[in-house]
């Protein structure tokens, strides 16, 4: 299996810091929340700095899991951290020795994956934690949208109100290999206070929902429903996400 790059935006602690002001509570969070509510049992690959692990932990056993530590720490400190067990692991290798009611990976976890392989080993981490009768979730952008064209730095600049470090401004350029279906993109950050400006690249993969429905079969994974949004629209050509919900093929 490839090696993932190390992204700096996930692993530097001076990045981290933007990391929640830019992504902060959404559908997404509030979908799964509900998803979660009859669970006892919550493995989040690829958690982040654990917004979510955190919010569902009460009353039930959460598991975060993250190679990166500078997310990690994020998670430990915010309120309700100190009740999710944080894992710093590798989704395509982690195994916990555990099974879990509900397997999640949002916020496009799945795309960080750069090939089939590496996704393919993700999925059968999902089959291996899955508990009889448990379901998954994850998310990964529709590539026929194709949102990445025409940004730059010019046409994405915009200003954010940071609680630590006041006026930020913020923008996105991007690079998409046609070849590989894998996007570049670099985001930066100017500290308008003190001028400080920081900028970190990353990369995702985007699979079209044929060769993610031929993986979930071939991870032993049956998907009961398809969904295009968060708000649990149908998927299509035009909408912006792929998202399957299901459960282990032997259920």
């Amino acid at each position: 299996m490839a090696e993932l790059i190390e992204d700096p935006l996930y692993r530097d602690p001076r990045l981290v810091r933007f990391y929640d002001t830019l992504n902060q509570w959404g559908p997404d969070d509030t979908f799964i929340s509900g998803l979660a509510e009859q669970a006892r049992s919550v493995l989040d690959l690829g958690c982040g700095t654990g917004r979510l692990a955190a919010a569902l932990a009460p009353g039930r056993q959460v598991t975060g899991v993250d190679p990166a530590r500078a997310m990690l720490e994020v998670g430990r400190q915010r309120q309700g951290g100190s009740e999710v067990e944080w894992i710093e692991s590798d989704a395509r290798h982690v195994r916990t020795g555990r099974l879990y009611d509900l397997v999640v990976m949002t916020g496009h976890v799945f795309q960080v994956f750069l090939a089939e392989a590496d996704q393919l080993a993700v999925l059968h981490t999902v089959k291996a934690h899955l508990a009889p009768g448990g379901r998954f979730i994850f998310d990964t952008r529709n590539p026929a949208i194709r949102s990445w064209e025409g940004r730059n730095r010019a046409n994405t600049l915009k200003r954010i109100d940071h609680p630590d470090l006041g006026a930020v401004e913020t923008w996105n350029e991007t690079h998409f290999d046609e070849e590989t279906g894998v996007l570049t993109y670099v985001n930066g950050f100017r500290i308008v206070a003190t001028g400080e400006d920081l900028s970190g690249s990353a990369s995702i993969r985007y699979t079209p929902q044929d060769r993610v429905e031929a993986m979930l079969a071939e991870a032993g994974l049956v998907v009961e429903r398809w969904m295009g949004d968060w708000t649990g629209g149908p998927i299509g050509p035009e909408q912006p996400e792929i998202i399957p919900i299901g459960t282990n093929a032997w259920d």
